[in-house]
């Protein structure tokens, strides 16, 4: 056993001494670190290599050899020791026998946290891999929201493992791929990391479309030599007028990355002929104020492109960019995009929210507030969010690139995404304000809550105490916390409601047993809980609001059990069932979200109407003629319409007329005149002369619908008119 103890050290030693993986990495960390953090960083590779010890990648190599090569890239970013110490010893707790608290008496307290925070949860049961993926994402951005290097360390394993993605199996290539499309490419360009995020993106469309990236690529360079040959021309001239007024500056050519011309071509619907940005130039000088003579200058020799001039220096992008963007006709009126910078803007650029690390320092960057900023949004989110699918998608939507720039009655600037709502603002601006909004103005003018915002916009939100979210609003917003927010309120609106018609419909069902909930012994309601699984009262009543417990099985449970009735007359009672008349719920059409009316029929108050259950949305109302209630297995529940009912309800008319010029017209104007709300027009040809339109409307009764059939009748050209029947 001796023996083979001393033979693993000597192993250990002669790969510690030999491995070109660790000797990179501190060549690279010596040139920015301490000796005393060199060797913690070779403290850290001894005991990562020991735990490690006999395993291997998918590709054959030590296993070592990837959090070593992590670390490499932390190393080119210039991060920290404990970062590059955390990168070393990542994979240490999920793939060997040592556990967070070995971390910690090792090496402390912090290196343990981020350790941690990269760590999968292994040890849970998950219904799902969707499931698990979430339940790990969730982990990891709420472990990035109390340390920003855990994020940081993540995308750099995320690199590693896309560049080593050739050894895996075809499947799981594109899996990955896709997954790091749709999550840490976005991550990254957040975060500012751009040099990191192109190369995932190119190594990612790479594995996903390998023809289409093929065939990109090709062009690229069967047009480079005639660009580049353009844009030597155009650098010589701007480089010549910047000499004349003594502005000192580099002039750098950019080509845009296959990934972003495929996109663009996609989006876009675009040739590949058309994408004119393809090459471009990249100016960086010394100062602010340079970069905005060097764009006049730019203007004086090229004619601009209209529309085309961005200011990210006055207004930074979300992740802190920061630059000026301009498009000129160049030579034979070919577009040429031009990006003017400071020194410290590029090097922001490239690395992002890593080249303004000042964590020992304790400094706040311009960098880091963006990105705390970005991170209390995702606190925020994870509080309001039920469950980790959720959640990832919620920070999905979030993580689109595009933003828009509108400002608050105050002048102030609020940043949204692309494709954003008056809604989207107004939840931006607090929830309370979301919630309660019922009207808006742009500049000055009304508009309709769906109204999608553009930048330089001033927008007014106008709130009223009755103000309400709308299931509706769900289907024009985007940002997660508007999302969140409509659904958390809709969901409490909808228990509610359950509430109270649950206990009214148990209440009516225990009718048909002589007795009503009040006369319950409370011992009865209780061994009706431990059999549902129930927790309390409340819970028993949303389940039949919802339809998810069956109120005659629930009534019977507790009548038939009741402590004070003898066994004598158990089936008495059940003889009853059969023979009483149940009694019939009141609908008074202020039910919401737990109570629907079907399409098939559309029934209208007045209508002799059935409800039938529908497990998790209540009871969908049908017309007692409907002929689909005959096609389902449904359970049946009698109502009836309240004496008192309110709101408007939609019903459908086909009116049959003459093919002449304006009855369509005269139709509508008699519905406006009727105060209906015109929902939908369908038109269908019959037979010319004849023509047959169907229209969707909304009414208060069938005395409502009726005297609009009546005056409709009265139309000259109009031939017959009818509702439609389920």
């Amino acid at each position: 056993m001796a023996e083979t103890s001393n033979l693993k050290k000597t192993n250990l030693s002669q790969q510690s001494s030999s491995n070109p993986a660790l000797n990179n990495l501190l060549k690279k960390s010596k040139i920015y670190l301490d000796d005393k953090q060199i060797e913690l960083i070779k403290d850290a590779y001894t005991f990562s290599n020991a735990s490690h010890y006999g395993q291997l990648r998918k590709s054959g190599e030590p296993y070592i050899n990837h959090p070593l090569s992590v670390a490499s890239i932390l190393a080119d970013m210039k991060m920290d020791s404990a970062s590059i110490i955390a990168a070393i010893l990542h994979d240490v707790v999920e793939d060997t026998k040592t556990g967070k608290d070995d971390i910690e008496k090792r090496f402390g307290d912090e290196i343990a946290r981020l350790v941690d925070g990269l760590t999968k949860i292994d040890n849970i049961k998950f219904l799902s891999q969707d499931e698990a993926q979430a339940e790990n994402f969730s982990k990891m951005m709420l472990a990035m929201s109390d340390d920003l290097r855990v994020i940081l360390v993540k995308l750099a394993d995320r690199l590693h493992n896309m560049r080593t993605l050739d050894c895996l199996s075809k499947k799981k290539k594109t899996r990955i791929a896709k997954e790091t499309l749709e999550i840490y490419v976005p991550i990254a360009l957040r975060l500012g990391m751009n040099k990191l995020r192109l190369e995932l993106e190119e190594i990612s469309f790479k594995t996903i479309n390998p023809l289409r990236y093929k065939i990109i690529v090709k062009s690229v360079q069967n047009h480079k030599g005639n660009k580049l040959k353009l844009l030597d021309e155009i650098k010589e001239k701007i480089s010549v007028r910047l000499n004349e007024l003594g502005i000192k500056a580099k002039i750098y050519s950019r080509e845009k990355n296959s990934y972003s011309i495929y996109k663009k071509m996609k989006n876009k619907n675009l040739s590949f002929n058309a994408v004119f940005d393809i090459y471009g130039l990249r100016v960086v000088t010394s100062k602010i104020d340079n970069c905005y003579r060097i764009f006049g200058a730019t203007h004086n020799l090229f004619k601009p492109v209209p529309g085309k001039f961005k200011d990210y220096i006055a207004i930074p992008k979300s992740n802190g960019y920061q630059a000026l963007h301009t498009v000129l006709f160049g030579p034979n009126a070919i577009p040429i995009e031009v990006q003017i910078r400071t020194t410290q803007m590029d090097h922001f650029a490239e690395s992002g929210i890593a080249s303004h690390w000042q964590y020992k320092a304790g400094g706040h960057s311009s960098a880091q507030a963006y990105a705390r900023d970005w991170l209390k949004k995702i606190i925020e989110m994870k509080r309001n969010t039920s469950n980790s699918l959720d959640f990832l998608e919620n920070i999905k939507v979030d993580l689109f690139p595009d933003e828009i720039y509108v400002f608050t009655p105050k002048g102030d600037i609020k940043e949204l995404p692309y494709r954003s709502s008056v809604i989207d603002y107004a939840y931006s601006i607090h929830s309370d304000v979301g919630n309660k909004c019922t009207a808006a103005k742009i500049n000055g003018i009304d508009v309709p809550l769906s109204t999608m915002l553009s930048s330089g916009q001033t927008i007014e939100i106008i709130t009223t105490q009755l103000g309400r979210p709308n299931a509706s609003w769900l289907e024009f917003v985007v940002t997660a916390k508007a999302r969140t927010n409509i659904k958390n309120y809709l969901k409490s609106i909808k228990s509610e409601q359950a509430l109270d018609l649950g206990l009214r419909i148990l209440d009516k069902s225990l009718h048909d047993y002589g007795t009503s909930f009040t006369e319950i012994p409370y011992a009865s309601i209780k061994r009706l809980l431990k059999e549902y699984n129930l927790k309390d009262e409340k819970e028993l009543f949303i389940g039949i609001g919802l339809g998810n417990i069956v109120p005659h099985l629930a009534a019977q449970n507790i009548a038939i059990k009741k402590s004070y009735v003898k066994q004598k007359y158990h089936d008495w009672l059940l003889k009853v069932l059969g023979t009483k008349r149940q009694e019939i719920i009141a609908i008074k059409g202020t039910e919401g979200l737990v109570l629907n009316y079907a399409k098939c029929c559309r029934p209208i108050p007045g209508d002799d109407i059935i409800g039938l259950t529908s497990s998790g949305n209540g009871f969908v109302v049908h017309r007692s003629v409907c002929r689909n209630i005959k096609k389902t297995s449904a359970k049946k529940i009698n109502i009836e319409w309240s004496d008192e009912v309110s709101g408007e309800y939609q019903t459908q008319i086909r009116v049959y007329s003459e093919k002449q010029r304006g009855v369509l017209a005269n139709v509508a104007n008699v519905i406006s005149r009727l105060s209906c709300n015109i929902e939908n027009v369908k038109f269908d040809e019959v037979q010319n002369p004849y023509a047959s339109f169907v229209f969707t409307i909304g009414v208060t009764s069938r005395k409502h619908l009726a005297d609009v059939i009546k005056d409709l009748k009265k139309l000259k050209n109009v031939n017959k008119v009818m509702r439609t029947v389920g």
